[in-house]
């Protein structure tokens, strides 16, 4: 064979000897020839990455950790937190419990409907500008609050407008100066420092400056007192007119003295309330009065940025036959346009006409502008905060949760409550006592619900949900029934009627002619709605001398009494050796084979336990009761 053929031969044997990949099967090529092992690279492992809210089920959160909820719930357990799927831990908790698993945490930020419609930016210096300042008129009834506001209606409303103020829209506007140093002022007309509370409860505090109207032969009476601490509590400043001045008996100085004792010392006595004399019916005084209202706000700086979308305050709201639900609005920042799109607690409306309080239409309104608007869904309520949106979906879903949130307060099941079943309403948690307070005056009225509020505690809240002044009406029932509350009313009797249907719905009305009763009867009545403590009272001891097992019933002790008694429905703690071994109940209590309600001192008998029946002889079971204190 030619040596070349042998050659080729050697090749192709070479060759099968080979798989693909060059790798060496049987009879290969050895060591330096045979192809090298690519090492294998295990990849790191991965953290796992979870984002956690404040609140969050544990079925969620192990979902999120991409783990077992049977796992999760053991290692809370482990944790001494017993938990089903469905219960809701806190942050701190599903920390802790990631971090078991090895799984890093972040705090989720949600971002609520509310956040994302209302931008809260902060305005920029350059952007503000001076506003007008917005005040509110409070006093004593027939202090002359109404004449006063007349007065300044008539001498700068009017002036130089054709027609006056046609339309009354519960605000308006006042222009003093000249055209070339003009200066506003908005005057809220509103119907007493009730109301004025009223939207400041509501988180609508809208004035600037508080002018309090005392007459001058009168002094400081019952409401003018009350009017001086609500606008305290609202920390809005305060000027005092004095009015009437006009009046033969009128004395300012005495006024002043009296104002000196709720805090509200004037300027020339060196405090810092202006007091201003007027007269509303000889229009006296006003100007001066205007003038210190506009001192007062130069010195507050006010200001607010027309640049921006609208939010404001509902002032007024009602249902209009002809032009459906109207709202009077007063802009707080920003300006309102026509055909802005605006949500005010749960309504939604696109803005068709604006109104001022001359009945003229308006296309925009600024900071401190108060106006009428039409176009909104339905009445909003007095002291809703109302705010322009760019997105009308995502305002009807936040309306839409409004609502939901609105029902569920509103239609909480409930059993009616009465002051004489209080006792028996004992639930878990903060127990709330809801009362309508009725009397024959306001003052009345006032003076038992503020007795009555301060008998809340941490356990049960007093939530006086209505008060006023005139008889028990239907409507009160209707209410009443509607929230599980009481009446109580002061000086004043239901009619047969409203007994009635009092009697119909199933609620409670209480009358009275002294406080001092309201309030005892009441507070006797909440004793029953806190939780009641125990104390333990140990009644006897008895000495187990021997031992029956009886089938399908258990371990029966015989037993001595050695001192006390023991008794049917009595609590037992065994002692073996004066240790506590366990805490039961009388199950059987026997003399002979009589059953019996006790067993006195020097007796025989046989006790049998619910749960317990490793009783030995020598054990000692001390028998006690538990005995609920008055509070």
């Amino acid at each position: 064979i030619p040596e070349s053929a042998q050659t080729s031969k050697q090749k192709i044997k070479k060759k099968k000897n080979r798989d693909f990949g060059g790798e060496k099967i049987k009879g290969g090529p050895r060591g330096k020839f045979a192809p090298q092992q690519k090492p294998i690279f295990k990849p790191k492992p991965v953290q796992l990455r979870i984002s956690v809210p404040d609140e969050i089920t544990v079925g969620e959160l192990a979902s999120r950790m991409k783990t077992q909820a049977g796992e999760v719930i053991k290692k809370l357990m482990s944790m001494g937190v017993m938990a089903s799927v469905n219960e809701v831990i806190d942050y701190d908790t599903a920390y802790l419990v990631a971090d078991e698993f090895k799984i890093k945490v972040s705090k989720e930020v949600v971002v609520t409907i509310e956040e994302k419609l209302f931008k809260e930016d902060e305005d920029k210096a350059e952007d503000l500008i001076p506003r007008a300042p917005v005040v509110v008129v409070m006093g004593h009834v027939d202090h002359g609050k109404t004449s006063l506001l007349d007065a300044i209606r008539q001498t700068h409303v009017t002036s130089g407008e054709a027609g006056g103020i046609t339309q009354h829209i519960g605000a308006y506007r006042v222009n003093i100066g000249d055209e070339k140093d003009k200066k506003e002022i908005t005057f809220l007309d509103t119907p007493g420092h009730a109301a004025f509370t009223e939207m400041r409860a509501r988180g609508a505090n809208i004035t600037d400056i508080a002018v309090l109207v005392v007459s001058a032969d009168d002094g400081v009476m019952p409401q003018t007192v009350e009017a001086i601490n609500h606008a305290k509590a609202a920390d809005t400043p305060i000027i005092v007119a004095i009015n009437k001045m006009d009046r033969t008996g009128a004395d300012p100085e005495k006024v002043k003295q009296e104002l000196t004792k709720y805090d509200l010392v004037p300027e020339e006595w060196g405090g810092d309330t202006i007091c201003v004399p007027v007269s509303a019916l000889k229009r006296t005084g006003i100007d001066q009065l205007l003038e210190m209202i506009l001192l007062s706000a130069e010195m507050l700086e006010l200001k607010a940025n027309p640049s921006r979308s609208a939010k404001g305050v509902v002032i007024e709201a009602k249902l209009d036959k002809g032009r459906g639900p109207v709202g009077t609005v007063l802009v707080q920042n920003g300006t309102l346009r026509e055909g802005d799109y605006i949500i005010a607690g749960t309504t939604v409306g696109r803005v068709r006409v604006m109104t001022n309080d001359k009945g003229d239409k308006v296309n925009e309104a600024g900071p401190s502008f108060p106006v009428e608007i039409m176009g909104l869904s339905e009445v909003p309520n007095a002291g809703d905060i109302f705010n322009v949106v760019a997105d009308e979906r995502m305002a009807k879903e936040l309306v839409d949760q409004r609502k939901h949130k609105e029902k569920q307060e509103q239609f909480k099941a409930e059993s009616k409550v009465s002051l004489d079943d209080l006792f028996d309403q004992i639930g878990a948690g903060v127990k709330t006592l809801n009362i309508i307070v009725k009397a024959d005056v306001q003052g009345s009225a006032e003076a038992v619900t503020n007795n009555l509020q301060k008998l809340s505690n941490d356990e049960v809240k007093v939530n006086v949900i209505h008060s006023g002044a005139g008889a028990i009406t239907e409507s009160d029932v209707m209410l009443a029934s509607a929230s599980n509350a009481i009446i109580i009313g002061f000086n004043i009797r239901p009619d047969k009627q409203v007994s009635d249907l009092a009697e119909r719905d199933n609620v409670d009305i209480h009358t009275y002619r002294i406080i001092y009763e309201c309030i005892t009867e009441v507070e006797s009545a909440m004793k029953g709605m806190l939780a009641p403590t125990y104390k333990e009272v140990t009644i006897g001891h008895a000495e187990v001398r021997q031992t029956i097992h009886v089938p399908n019933v258990g371990t029966i002790a015989g037993c001595y009494i050695l001192d006390g008694k023991v008794t049917r429905n009595a609590n037992i703690r065994v002692l073996r050796d004066s240790v506590v071994i366990f805490e039961d109940k009388i199950s059987s209590l026997k003399r002979f084979k009589d059953d019996v309600r006790e067993v006195l001192q020097s007796f025989e008998c046989g006790i049998g336990l619910e749960k317990f029946n490793d009783i030995k002889v020598g054990d000692v079971l001390e028998a006690f009761v538990l005995e609920e204190i008055k509070r």
